[in-house]
């Protein structure tokens, strides 16, 4: 759904929604760089019922650094659909849903951003979304890293195939889900992690020069630290 303003930022979970994947030609939309993959699984009631995806022709070199993360390759997108006829696609599977995905809001919907703004006069995504980076750093403070596949892993869920779109979405899907499960464990008093004591606020692991500690979710305006007792 395309809008003036781009979509809301929430951190709730969802019954219904559509998980969404981009591979890119590099990190940065405002500096040249385009999307070469979006695929996205439609769910209703925690059910995945339909997916969407496609490869796209960025009408760029795909550099022999980004074909290491993804496997795309400027052959395979050489026929593929170009940007507005894959984009056109992609929004009309995802309609008025809640969109849902890793790190989104600082990586996907940017790029979105930016190819819908180039392909429909100036219109953004105004779908709200879920990005489950968020989500995951407060219900699950006892990891230091919370990338996708670390996640997966971490939830018995396989990685194989990672950094393809649709197979991200698969198992993103299903970290979704499991973060329902770890936030109910919050709430319910199963699952308990250090409180702040100076502001009160939850404790979450960090990495530091010496290794590991617990580190206020307050930061940056609550600084205070702990030891991690193993």
């Amino acid at each position: 759904m395309l809008g003036k303003e781009l979509g809301k930022n929430l951190n709730t979970f969802e019954n219904d929604y559509v998980v969404f994947d981009l591979e890119t030609t590099g990190m940065n939309p405002y500096d040249g760089d385009r999307i070469v993959e979006v695929s996205a699984l439609r769910v209703v009631n925690h059910k995945v019922i339909d997916e969407f995806s496609t490869l796209i022709n960025p009408e760029q070199h795909i550099t022999e650094d980004v074909v290491a993360v993804h496997g795309i390759t400027d052959d395979m997108v050489k026929d593929a659909p170009k940007m507005k006829e894959a984009l056109t696609g992609f929004l009309d599977f995802i309609g008025e849903d809640i969109l849902v995905g890793h790190n989104i809001k600082s990586f996907d919907m940017n790029f979105l951003k930016m190819e819908c703004m180039l392909q429909f006069d100036g219109k953004v995504p105004a779908n709200d979304y879920v990005d489950t980076l968020i989500l995951a750093r407060h219900c699950m403070p006892e990891m230091a890293h919370r990338n996708l596949t670390v996640l997966a892993e971490h939830f018995g869920i396989s990685p194989e195939g990672a950094h393809r779109a649709l197979v991200d979405c698969r198992m993103n899907q299903k970290v979704y889900e499991c973060l329902k499960a770890e936030t109910d464990k919050f709430e319910s008093g199963i699952k308990t992690v250090p409180q702040c004591t100076k502001c009160g606020k939850r404790m979450v692991i960090r990495n530091g020069k010496f290794g590991e500690f617990w580190g206020c979710s307050g930061y940056p305006e609550c600084r205070n630290t702990m030891n991690i007792s193993r």
